[in-house]
Parts: C-alpha cells; sequence; structure tokens
C-alpha cells in the first residue's frame, strides 16, 4: 500500500506558502477545495468560509454512535495580527489575532495586505531596536506596545504610510519559514495547524486511490476560527455523532508525546475528552501498531470543544502529530504525520 507521508508533507509546504491568518483565510480555503475536486470529492464552502466536504457513506446511524457518522476537523487560519494604528513617526502598530506572541515574532519578516490588495512588506521590531543606541534592550518587555513594524517602504511619517493605502484594520501577515530536514524534520510556523490540515488531505487521497469503503459516514470540516475560538460552532451535518479533532500534539515538560508520535488528549481546558472516543482512539493505535501517546494539555482548546459549546450532542476526541514550540517557530517530524495518518486508518476501519 502506498506511504502517503510525502505526499503530505508537499500539502502541508503548499498550504504553509499561503498567508492565512484568521479572518484572512479565503485562499487557503480555494486551495483546499481544488485540490479535493481533483481527488473527485465535491467540497463546499460553508458561509463563515471554512471548507466542508463528505469522503464517504456508510451504513452506521445515530442510533449507533461509535458507528455513526463522524466529522473530522482540522483548522487552515493562523496566527497573525492586524494594524491597529499608525505611529507619527511612520511605524505600525500591531493587535495580535489569535495568540501571536510578540516574544516569538520579533525581528520576524511580514507582510501587510491592505483592503485594496496591495502588499507591503516589512519587519516587527522593538521600539529603538538598535542594542548599540538602546540601553534597555535587553530588559525591555516585549509586548504590542513596546514594538512596531518598520516598513519596507520610504516613509517618514503618518500621512506617507496612509497615501500608500495601508490603514487600521489591514491584515498581517508572518513569515512562515518552512524548512523540511533530511532527518525527517518539519519546521515552520503555523504547522499549527497546517500539518494536520495536510494529514486530512493525506486521508481523504487514501481513501480514494485504494478504494476503501469504510463503514461509517465521514466528513471532513476544515474550518478557519480556530485560533479564536469558534472554527466549528456551525455547519456539523446532520447525523454526526463523534467530532474528531485533528490538530497539533503537544511536546514539552511535563508530557509524554515526542515529535515522532501521534497525540491522544484525554484532557484539556475545557474538560475530559469523551472515554469511549479516547478509549477507542487508544486501542486502534496499538492494534495497528501506531506509536502513540496520550496527555492532558491544561492550555489547550480545540474545534470539537468549540462544537460542543456550541450545542452539538455527540462524541468528541482529539489527535495529532507531536509539535514542539507550539505558537512559536514550531517543529514535527515526519514520524509524526506518519503516525497519525496511521491511527485515523486504524480507528476509522
Amino acid at each position: 500500500m502506498k506511504d502517503y507521508t510525502e505526499y503530505i508533507v508537499d500539502q502541508a509546504q503548499k498550504l504553509l506558502a499561503i498567508d492565512s491568518p484568521t479572518g484572512y483565510t479565503k485562499n487557503a480555503a480555494e486551495y483546499l477545495c481544488s485540490v479535493y475536486r481533483e481527488m473527485g470529492y465535491e467540497p463546499e464552502l460553508t458561509v463563515k468560509g471554512g471548507v466542508l466536504v463528505k469522503l464517504c457513506e456508510g451504513t452506521g446511524t445515530a442510533s449507533d454512535p461509535a458507528g455513526g457518522p463522524i466529522l473530522l476537523m482540522a483548522h487552515t487560519d493562523t496566527l497573525g495580527a492586524m494594524v491597529s494604528g499608525i505611529t507619527p513617526e511612520g511605524k505600525l502598530k500591531l493587535t495580535p489575532l489569535g495568540g501571536l506572541n510578540p516574544n516569538n515574532t520579533e525581528a520576524e519578516n511580514c507582510r501587510i495586505i491592505t483592503r485594496k490588495g496591495m502588499v507591503y512588506t516589512g519587519t516587527f521590531q522593538l521600539i529603538n531596536a538598535s542594542i548599540h543606541v538602546n540601553t534597555e534592550f535587553n530588559d525591555k518587555k516585549r509586548s504590542y506596545d513596546t514594538m512596531e513594524v518598520l516598513l519596507d517602504e520610504l516613509v517618514e511619517n503618518a500621512d506617507d504610510v496612509k497615501k500608500l493605502g495601508i490603514m487600521t484594520g489591514d491584515i498581517v501577515c508572518f513569515e512562515p519559514r518552512t524548512v523540511v530536514t533530511p532527518s525527517g524534520f518539519i519546521k515552520s510556523r503555523f504547522l499549527d495547524d497546517k500539518l494536520s490540515t495536510a494529514i486530512l488531505l493525506g486521508y481523504a487521497k487514501y481513501l480514494k486511490d485504494e478504494k476503501i469503503a469504510p463503514a461509517r459516514t465521514i466528513y471532513q470540516h476544515i474550518t478557519v476560527f480556530e485560533e479564536v475560538g469558534h472554527g466549528a460552532c456551525a455547519s456539523i451535518p446532520d447525523g454526526v455523532t463523534e467530532l474528531l479533532s485533528v490538530d497539533m500534539g503537544c511536546v514539552g515538560e511535563g508530557l509524554s508525546c515526542t515529535e515522532r508520535q501521534v497525540s491522544i488528549c484525554s484532557k484539556d481546558s475545557h474538560g475530559p475528552y469523551h472515554y469511549d472516543v479516547v478509549s477507542g482512539l487508544i486501542d486502534a493505535a496499538e492494534k495497528a501498531g501506531v506509536d502513540y501517546a496520550v496527555d492532558i494539555y491544561p492550555r489547550y482548546g480545540s474545534d470539537a470543544d468549540a462544537a460542543l459549546d456550541a450545542g452539538i450532542d455527540a462524541r468528541h476526541g482529539l489527535i495529532g502529530p507531536g509539535v514542539y514550540a507550539s505558537h512559536g517557530y514550531e517543529r514535527s517530524h515526519r514520524d509524526g504525520v506518519k503516525n497519525t495518518l496511521g491511527l485515523l486508518k486504524s480507528y476509522l476501519g
């Protein structure tokens, strides 16, 4: 059977090259629709701008939650920023979109996209960023109050900036800096959650290529507002009895998951995931010989959580490839991709 890991890594690289911070996801959604259509599926855009697609029609019903229709979810919206003001000196002040941390974006290149479609470049820097000049450089707290974007344009004041068409509310996209190493590591901003979006594409391709007919009806929803908490609050197909978020698995102190494993989350900041779903995922991983870890994420929320908060009556779970340095310059591994896809294959039959 074909190994879809390289296909997934390639799709992840293509997605990462498309700017899609929360609120500016149209281009990424259109790309995803084109990929699904090429595979032979019929994706549709939700009113909010997400991508919903039915992969297969099974025989399970809502009377059997374990065998009823399941919705797989990943998100293509990422962290980013928005112009919140222009200084008298012609610098840009920012407000974050999602949990973009200024400590992780200092000296990062970015793109400013205006309402008229113009694109300008700049760098997000500490105010007075020259260490030979600023005696408080090392002690200054990095925050959106103490940092600004220097435009790569000949501007000297706010009026010069406004003449470019830049205004409050313009989208700011940060350079992902995607690298795939010969040893299998995948490094980039925004692996959360474009890597798992690519994994869902890989699973969809696997079903088509191998002519697999799972017993369950399977949908995929690529959401576009996950980073601000309401990605999957709507557009749940009728009859769905289970929600499975495929997002990043956390890697760090106190957790057992590595970048080469698939993470199965048993509890996050919203509470425990459905006991039977978590148990079923563990059984499926062990049956398939998938390298996995079970962890608790006290500072995490998922699309599955958002759907339940919106009142959806369904079982829910969360899995994903291990990702280190979340919401910063993130790192995962081809093995984490392979194990996540392997778990999906085993769990869904």
